[in-house]
């Protein structure tokens, strides 16, 4: 489903159409880009999408969802950057009525009893990828209907997720169990059918909106698991390095085969056992990353920890780019490619918005 050859993920960026994406992003079937997972990569960015769009002559006011979209991405970074582990926390308010710091069992194994829900969980540990959409269904499946903490869930998620971005997923988790907002969010069966395209009836969710927080946890909600996440990273040797050569430190998140592209360098994909312990990712994820590096020329793999990288040379030869969970490394530090100059936080994302806004408009 996801190509990992570069050429042809450009192609993809040429052929998004914007304003189809703005009419019809909610449905399954929709315009979606799917270039999610090569944003959180790191292969391309946020920005690099928007001035291919704009590019085509649109105005940004027609096709402002499909920016907004994009700016989603670029929001919840800067909430990390700001917050920093406070993400991994209830950020704004505690959870509501939670029962187990667990997961529904019948999600992990895509036996709800929501046709479209349990076809999407199937479908995502086939492909690694779930729409949008779906993914707050499921989150509020998890969190509201069955009343789970938001955190085992979103690392559930984010463990098969190809373009797993944690900023993005655990702050969206948040919002839709009400954690990260002022409200939760909820969805019932008919929501579902539209969107979907299923039509299915008498469902524990087959209810009206104004029911439906009331319900009670569901008999295929109860039982709940603690999933077993464990990532599989390579066998591989400690880098052949070039001292008279500047070393560039490559991760799962910043996978641009541009970086840098004109120079000489020591070209290292750094995958640290420590990181993968906290934030585990399933076998196809690392596939899909160790595929993608090999866009980038002369790279080596190497599994290990930064701190022994810069055991062995000056940290004043590495450079990277800025991530939140690259903080422990040492050496220049590059900014990443943002859409607009606007950083900092903003407690909700339209206040955001309205100076991106600004910018697009000078």
């Amino acid at each position: 489903m996801f190509t990992t050859e570069y050429t042809k993920i450009l192609e993809q960026v040429k052929n998004i159409n914007p304003l189809e994406y703005g009419r019809t992003r909610n449905f399954i079937d929709g315009a979606v880009t799917h270039l999610s997972p090569y944003i959180s990569r790191g292969v391309i960015s946020t920005r690099q999408v928007m001035e291919h769009a704009l590019s085509q002559g649109y105005y940004p006011f027609q096709i402002e969802k499909f920016l907004q979209e994009l700016a989603w991405r670029d929001y919840w970074q800067q909430v990390w950057i700001e917050k920093g582990e406070g993400i991994n926390n209830d950020l704004r308010h505690e959870q509501p009525d939670v029962l187990n710091h667990e997961m529904p069992e019948a999600i992990v194994k895509a036996q709800t009893g929501i046709s479209a829900i349990d076809t999407a969980i199937t479908d995502f540990y086939d492909t690694g990828y779930v729409h949008n959409h779906l993914r707050m269904y499921i989150a509020s499946l998890a969190c509201n209907v069955g009343k789970s903490h938001w955190k085992v869930p979103a690392q559930w998620m984010y463990y098969y997720l190809l373009d797993g971005d944690w900023a993005s997923n655990a702050l969206s988790w948040q919002w839709v169990a009400g954690s990260n907002s002022n409200k939760k969010y909820w969805a019932n069966q008919e929501n579902i059918n539209k969107y979907c395209h299923t039509n299915q009836k008498g469902t524990f969710l087959d209810v009206s909106y104004e029911d439906l927080p009331n319900i009670q946890v569901p008999n295929n909600l109860q039982s709940t698991t603690m999933p077993e996440l464990k990532t599989k990273l390579p066998a591989t040797n400690f880098p052949d390095i070039d001292s008279s050569l500047p070393i560039l430190i490559y991760n799962a998140y910043n996978l641009d085969p541009k970086w840098k592209q004109g120079i000489k360098a020591n070209r290292i994909l750094l995958l640290e056992p420590s990181h993968f312990s906290t934030y585990p990712m399933s076998a196809k994820t690392i596939e899909f990353i160790l595929r993608l590096a090999e866009n980038i020329n002369g790279i080596q793999c190497y599994v290990g920890e930064f701190s022994e990288i810069v055991k062995a040379i000056n940290p004043e030869a590495v450079f990277f780019k800025e991530h939140p969970f690259n903080s422990h490394y040492k050496g220049n530090e590059e900014p990443r490619d943002w859409m607009f100059e606007v950083k900092g936080y903003f407690p909700s994302f339209f206040a955001f918005w309205k100076l991106y806004r600004k910018e697009l408009a000078a």
